[in-house]
């Protein structure tokens, strides 16, 4: 089986990580901080966004790619995956506000821990059946 329905959602988070590297590297050339957050709070939260970002997408896209390896339903796989890009939306808009908008950054982070909770789940349920 090749997967056809991850890849199209890591092909979307991969822009959104171009986008949010480009964001820190906007702040960056602005404030002249070129590496480190130099203090400044608002670059900080934007390299926050981006390295959490980076942490938590890619396991939970590869945890959604076995989903769909092991044949569960496309439109679980579809769901995972926009509601993954739902919460990586809050999340980023929440903390890069000042000041931080804990609402939405803390539906972005529990969506995230949900998400990869209920991935682990479904992959050790068929591991199991």
């Amino acid at each position: 089986m090749v997967p056809t329905i991850v890849p199209i959602y890591a092909a979307i988070f991969a822009i959104m990580l171009v986008a949010l590297s480009l964001f820190v590297a906007k702040t960056r050339g602005d404030v002249r901080v070129p590496i480190g957050d130099g203090g400044n709070r608002i670059l900080l939260r934007r390299i926050r966004v981006q390295g959490n970002f980076t942490e938590y997408v890619p396991i939970a896209l590869i945890l959604f790619m076995f989903v769909e390896l092991q044949g569960w339903p496309r439109w679980l796989v579809h769901g995972l995956c926009l509601v993954l890009l739902a919460a990586r939306l809050l999340h980023a808009y929440g903390v890069a506000q000042e000041p931080e908008d804990i609402r939405f950054r803390a539906t972005g982070m529990a969506t995230t821990a949900v998400l990869l909770i209920a991935a682990a789940g479904l992959l050790l349920y068929s591991a199991i059946r």
